[in-house]
Parts: C-alpha cells; structure tokens; sequence
C-alpha cells in the first residue's frame, strides 16, 4: 500500500480506535472524528488530526474536506441512520474507498445499496471464527473474505502426508486450493503441484466456506 495514502476514521469505539492506532503504527496519515470529545481527547496523541463532530451535522462533516482523503472508514457502531449519513457524505464527496462497519446482515445490505465499497462485521466475523475452532479438529485459523468465501489454516489429514499436492488430489476431492504450506518459520507460496505435504505443515486453503467446513 502507498505510504502518502490518507485516512479518515470516523467513530472511536474499539473498532475505530484499533484501525486508527495500527494505520498510524504503519506509518499512515489518520484524521479521527467521534461526538464524544473525551474520546477525541484520547487519541489527539496518536495522530495527525482528531476532531468532534456529529454526522448528523452535515455542516459538521463538510468540513472534515472528505474529498481529501482516499479512504473513509466509518466505525460508529450504535447508529445506522448515522453511518448511513455519513457513508453518503462521504459518498457525495468523491472519497475513492468507503468501508463501513455494520451490526448485521441488514444493515450490511443497507450500507452495500448506498455505495459503501466494503462492508465489515467484526463481532459477526470473530464469533464465527470462534465457533469454527470449537467445533473443528483440523482447522487452526478461519478468516471469512464474505458470505460465500474464506481462507484458513489447516492441519494435514493423515492420509495426505508424504503425498504430492497432485496425490492428494485436493482441490477435486474438497474443493479448495492450496495458496501457501507452512513449516515452523518457513513459508512456501504458491507451492507447486509436486510439493509434498509433511505431517508438522499448515497447509493455507482457500475456497468456498461451506467446503472448508465441511473438510472440518
């Protein structure tokens, strides 16, 4: 990613805060907004502009000059009516990225139809995640991309060690495709075809998630 790319957050609860904080640990330009001035208060130390302001407020928002400003990330996360505001704003305004958090699938559906370029849902997303690892042996991280398609680290299945990707015959018996193995501090991407599978590798899958599940 570009390092002279400039953010906005808008919204400092956990979620906003944990973006704005590790955006400006990467070295990145961060204004963050939020209506609670103690927030704002808060986070002054850490970036390169914080102010209050109240979407509600067009005026308000106006002068945050969105258009300055390639991505938007709106993290309020009590509101609807106030995310949906100020994604349009930031939507009238010419901003090249939208990503707004949502409490739920309607409401995602709601931020999608207004232009929002990203939608995220990370209580929904943790849980599921969270769930995934209590209810499966082989699988050690699950990373949804969206409703249908995920990524996650998996331990080999017996039958596969000391095979070949090709041996084993992965993709056509589960339908997901091999991207990287893993062995301690090693990372193989992309292995080829020949690559043989160990019984201490993690194999990164990618691939529907009802197939990934499944193979759980």
């Amino acid at each position: 990613m570009v390092k002279n790319k400039q953010f906005a957050v808008i919204g400092l609860g956990r979620f906003g805060r944990a973006v704005t904080r590790t955006l400006v640990d990467n070295g990145f330009d961060v204004l963050c907004c939020d209506k609670d001035m103690s927030i704002v208060k808060q986070m002054e130390p850490y970036v390169t502009k914080a102010m209050q302001i109240d979407v509600m407020q067009e005026n308000a928002v106006t002068s945050l000059g969105l258009n300055n400003f390639d991505v938007v990330i709106i993290a309020i996360g009590d509101s609807l009516e106030s995310s949906v505001m100020a994604a349009m704003y930031a939507k009238e305004a010419g901003v090249k990225t939208i990503i707004v958090k949502a409490q739920n699938i309607a409401e995602k559906k709601i931020l999608e139809k207004i232009g929002a370029d990203k939608v995220v849902m990370p209580e929904m997303d943790s849980g599921r995640r969270l769930a995934i690892s209590l209810i499966t042996t082989n699988v050690i991280e699950y990373i949804s991309f969206s409703e249908k398609y995920a990524m996650a680290e998996i331990t080999p299945l017996k039958e596969w060690e000391n095979k070949s990707l090709i041996e084993a015959n992965i993709r056509a018996k589960y339908g997901f495709n091999v991207v990287a193995i893993k062995e301690g501090d090693e990372v193989i991407v992309s292995p080829v075809p020949t690559t043989v599978i160990k019984a201490n590798h993690v194999l990164v899958i990618i691939g529907e998630s009802k197939q990934i599940q499944r193979y759980s």
